[in-house]
């Protein structure tokens, strides 16, 4: 297991406890300030970077900014690993898939191109919004 310091244990700890959530670094910083654990903005870009290297966690890139979340596949591939956003609510929800890495090796065989899957973002409808739009057709 690797080394972490308070401060990265602090901000792991925090994504933990909202694994199906994608934070930025402010929410994450209110969020162990309202714990108890002040930890300056600086510091917690700093640990999140060190465990986005490490493959603990996703960093996200958006429009409106980066954000992050606990990357739940505890040592499998990171071929494995993708993230899901909602085009409608905007929640990204982090899946571990194996049937991704066939789609992951015919681009890379057959078109030449390596997929980075910890940076691969496959937008659309999350379930609770196709529902609620079915929901609102039937009306």
């Amino acid at each position: 297991m690797p080394y972490h310091t308070r401060q990265q244990q602090a901000v792991l700890r925090c994504l933990e406890q909202r694994r199906e959530e994608s934070l930025s670094a402010a929410e994450l910083a209110e969020e162990l300030r309202r714990s108890g654990c002040a930890v300056g903005l600086a510091t917690i870009y700093r640990q999140l970077e060190k465990l986005a290297a490490a493959g603990q966690i996703h960093r996200i890139d958006t429009a409106e900014g980066a954000f992050y979340q606990l990357c739940g596949h505890a040592g499998g591939s990171h071929r494995d690993c993708f993230l899901l956003k909602c085009s409608r609510c905007g929640r990204i929800r982090h899946l571990d898939c194996s049937h991704l890495k066939a789609l992951y090796d015919h681009l890379e065989r057959d078109h030449h191109f390596r997929i980075d899957p910890r940076g691969t973002l496959f937008t659309g409808l999350c379930e609770l919004c196709v529902r609620e739009e079915d929901s609102h057709g039937t009306d």
